[in-house]
């Protein structure tokens, strides 16, 4: 088996990077990209693991996109890719980073400084709230990584303010909640580009989140083809067997790389096992054989 989009708690997954390769060694896994939210804090220490027990490992990222999905029934594709508001979510993976590049760095930069300006934000909300925290206090749940709605959410809980980090996110953290405010990513263009640059492939994650009609789904991923995606993310776990089927057949009737994960990120989402995607199937070692990574 072999497992091509994972978290580790340098974005926010629970296992250390280390950790995170010594579960797939465990697991049997052949190979394993680290895919960690528009961070790579966590490849190095990754890629040392890997390396000494065996493994081949895969550099990767998952950025996020500027994104709207166009209006039910109004045939709108070319502007799709722009622009934020409500109507999914547009993930970009980025497999294969073995060269980093200047813009690259600076971009990831970018998103760093746009995620804390966002958790603030989040926590000027629960003040609004009488919710009392300090920042420090959100930084401590991270292990010092990078902060998310997670470790809000684990806040929350500590203070008994709800049950589950579930219950967090469908009572204030989810989109239109009380503590909901909207993540800023990276135009496509510019994250194609250097993820490109920087040895990459570009792969569009699980297409189901862009909440985009099947009528229109094909003619906007052509669009992106043409702007620089590579990939497509046809297996995960997140959508239905036989979507994952439709979504293969798309990418490759367009000539698009096909490519599979778990989207693991440990104990906070246990349905998500290394090495199997939707309906339990193990991610097959011939969907990396196909990919043109180092």
């Amino acid at each position: 088996m072999v497992d091509l989009h994972t978290h580790s708690n340098a974005s926010d997954g629970d296992l250390s990077p280390g950790a995170l390769i010594r579960e797939a060694v465990k697991r049997g896994l052949s190979a394993i990209a680290l895919t960690d939210h528009d961070t790579i804090n966590g490849l190095e220490s990754a890629r040392n693991e890997a390396q000494k027990l065996g493994i081949r490992f895969i550099p990767g990222i998952e950025i996020e996109i500027k994104w709207r999905a166009p209006p039910a029934g109004s045939g709108e594709a070319n502007s799709s890719v722009s622009g934020t508001g409500p109507g999914g979510e547009f993930h970009l993976l980025g497999l294969g980073i073995s060269r980093p590049s200047p813009a690259f760095l600076a971009a990831i930069a970018e998103l760093s400084r746009l995620r804390e300006a966002r958790n603030r934000e989040i926590l000027e909300k629960m003040r609004e709230l009488s919710i009392e925290a300090d920042y420090e206090d959100i930084k401590a749940l991270s292990g010092g990584h990078s902060v998310g709605r997670p470790h809000f959410a684990s806040l929350l809980v500590n203070r008994k303010i709800v049950k589950t980090r579930e219950q967090a996110f469908a009572r204030y953290l989810g989109a239109g909640k009380p503590l909901y405010v909207p993540k800023e990513g990276l135009e496509f263009e510019k994250a194609a580009a250097i993820i490109t640059e920087s040895g990459g492939i570009p792969v569009l994650a699980h297409p189901m989140s862009l909440y985009v009609a099947w009528g229109r789904l094909p003619g906007l991923i052509q669009e992106l083809q043409t702007r620089g995606l590579m990939g497509i993310e046809a297996w995960h776990p997140t959508a239905k067997v036989r979507s994952c089927k439709r979504l293969e057949e798309i990418g490759k009737s367009l000539g698009l790389f096909i490519t599979a994960g778990s989207d693991f990120h440990g104990s906070v989402r246990p349905d998500r096992r290394l090495g199997l995607t939707t309906g339990g199937r193990e991610i097959e070692d011939s969907v990396l054989e196909k990919l043109p990574l180092l």
